[in-house]
């Protein structure tokens, strides 16, 4: 391992460190006594005795001080050996996969996953690497659709945009009893929330524009795991070329300092709000798994701190869900999640848009559901905005 590598263990606080605490100080340096992580605008950098490719201080290596530190931080968070962090939350995606898979191996997938997720299955299989969609809720059926070249198991979380939880130690202990790589996307719900590594999963990956940074400013993404399978991504990611730059690295490590206030708050939200979205009548249907009512609550409660600030519900008709999303004038009807701001869309009109529409069908993705990112503003506003919009 390369020496500066060592540091995610070695020089960081005990990972017995709480995660308000490790979310402000982990991964920091101080840099020339400054107390922010200092930007490092700099593609390269005073060469050094190396001894591997990744060692060459080069931006595209994730090398420089400033992605070191941070991917220290996110390890930390995530109570993983280390991290790296990537350009995009499908760079993290991609990358994980195919550090993992190779031509004539085969992957268990959830069904119902992120839209871009989705059709990464469509690339992989022109690259040979072969997937089968699995009810992720029903470990029963997993064994007939394993075959001989399964390689790992990919699920999310909490899925997107239908909110389903997966039987998520049956997922653990199926992968370990097989030999196969789990893999998880955590996105749904950050690490505030659930942490997939002590869990017994094998990568965590995120797209940190999301909950991790919090505020509608960059796009990154994240993966989390022993050192020895974050050696093996890096080291397609040096390939791949998926590097994080050195102002997106400042806004994250921002971002991430107050990860532990904003997302159980916005959580706390959601809950309030699919409450009451679920007496309203205008709505066919609310999926939170906060609720007690939710077929999801259950898994929820057991293995979650607290649900996502994501929700999701349907009006009676395709007309009635233009109409909400042009009359709310708090939640902007804009795509990504995670943000302070509240985000309300259609994911058949943007993160499903890349699936066929007897594909969307199939999922039970209508033009009828709305999913809807729960931001910050007073919960009390929130509720007048979306009934007003509902009437």
């Amino acid at each position: 391992m390369h020496p500066e590598r060592e540091s995610t263990r070695t020089q960081e606080q005990p990972l017995s460190r709480r995660l308000s605490t490790l979310v402000i100080h982990a991964g920091s340096t101080h840099t020339g006594g400054a107390v922010v992580q200092p930007i490092f605008q700099s593609a390269n950098y005073l060469q050094q005795d190396a001894e591997r490719y990744d060692g060459v201080r080069y931006l595209r290596l994730a090398n420089s001080p400033q992605q070191l530190a941070l991917c220290r931080k996110l390890a930390a968070i995530e109570q993983a050996e280390d991290a790296l962090a990537l350009a995009s939350g499908m760079a993290a995606i991609s990358t994980a996969l195919l550090s993992v898979l190779k031509a004539g191996d085969h992957l268990l997938v959830q069904r119902n996953l992120y839209g871009g997720t989705a059709t990464l299955l469509d690339d992989l299989a022109r690259l040979g690497i072969t997937s089968t969609p699995i009810d992720a809720s029903d470990p029963s059926s997993w064994a007939a659709a394993a075959t001989d070249h399964t390689r790992a198991i990919y699920v999310e979380a909490i899925s997107n945009p239908l909110l389903q939880v997966p039987a998520l130690q049956d997922v653990v202990d199926f992968a370990e009893a097989r030999g196969l790589v789990s893999c998880i996307d955590a996105t749904f719900v950050s690490p505030t929330g659930f942490q997939p590594i002590p869990f017994g999963f094998d990568l965590v990956v995120h797209s940190a524009t999301k909950y991790l940074n919090g505020h509608s400013d960059l796009v990154a993404g994240v993966i989390a795991g022993s050192a020895e399978r974050i050696e093996r991504a890096r080291s397609l990611h040096n390939h791949l070329g998926g590097c994080l730059d050195a102002h997106a690295c400042f806004l994250l490590d921002r971002g991430l300092k107050t990860l532990t206030l904003r997302v159980p708050a916005q959580a706390q939200r959601a809950l309030h709000l699919a409450q009451v979205l679920s007496e309203h009548d205008a709505v066919a249907r609310v999926r939170y798994p906060g609720l007690p009512s939710d077929p999801e609550h259950a898994r929820a409660s057991r293995w979650f701190a607290h649900a996502s600030g994501m929700l999701t519900f349907e009006t009676h008709t395709d007309d009635a869900a233009q109409r909400f999303l042009q009359r709310v004038s708090i939640a902007l009807n804009a795509a990504s999640l995670g943000g302070l701001e509240t985000l309300v869309v259609r994911p058949s009109r943007s993160s499903h848009l890349g699936l066929e529409p007897e594909q969307r069908r199939a999922l039970g993705i209508t033009d009828r559901l709305i999913r809807v990112s729960v931001g910050a503003e007073d919960p009390d506003d929130l509720v007048e905005d979306f009934v007003s919009a509902l009437a």
